[in-house]
């Protein structure tokens, strides 16, 4: 194993990536949830009706909740990164400019499973042989 790659600056690193990412998610499952205005506008602008953002809000909530478990992060990551990529085709298909709106879901999944990758050898190992 290299040295470098399991070191606890990478341990940190993954911990922060992921902690911002847990975050993140977090609190837009708690917007969705608690149907906050901005969020319910936003998801209506997406053309997704209102009454699914509590159903939004738990799916959300249940898998950053895995993500953020140690022993169930790699299910986390991979329920999370289907979330995020249903997130993207909505972004395309109301057609919302590219690099701020519909890649933001995969550059959340990157820092997601980089986090990850940093701080659980095995999925390091996945990656980085």
């Amino acid at each position: 194993m290299n040295e470098v790659n399991s070191s606890p600056a990478f341990l940190w690193v993954g911990r922060i990536l992921s902690g911002l990412v847990i975050a993140f998610l977090l609190f837009d499952a708690v917007g969705k949830i608690a149907k906050i205005e901005p969020v319910i506008k936003s998801m209506e602008e997406l053309g997704i009706p209102s009454s699914q953002s509590v159903t939004l809000g738990i799916i959300l909530l249940v898998t950053t909740i895995l993500y953020a478990i140690p022993q169930s992060s790699a299910l986390g990551a991979l329920l999370l990164t289907g979330y995020l990529g249903g997130a993207v085709a909505i972004h395309l298909r109301v057609e919302n400019p590219l690099f701020t709106h519909t890649l933001f879901p995969v550059y959340l999944g990157l820092f997601l499973w980089t986090g990850l990758a940093f701080r659980n050898p095995k999925v390091k190992h996945l990656f980085w042989i």
